[in-house]
């Protein structure tokens, strides 16, 4: 993968981030509200996977140079 990210890519990339950490707060806020099983088992595993691609969206900010 390139090195070098475009300004405007970059922008995406925060903008992709600031996303995810809202949906993620989301999730995490409605999930105490929930009483179907299935639903509730959803949400968990939607936080779980939320967590790991803000971790991976961070990396990959980190590696092009802590744009």
């Amino acid at each position: 993968m390139a090195k070098n990210l475009g300004l405007h890519e970059t922008l995406e990339v925060h903008e992709l981030l600031n996303f995810k950490s809202l949906c993620l707060s989301k999730v995490s806020t409605m999930n105490g509200l929930v009483q179907d099983t299935e639903l509730k088992n959803i949400m968990l595993k939607d936080l779980s996977t939320g967590r790991e691609h803000i971790q991976k969206l961070q990396e990959f900010l980190i590696n092009q140079g802590g744009k």
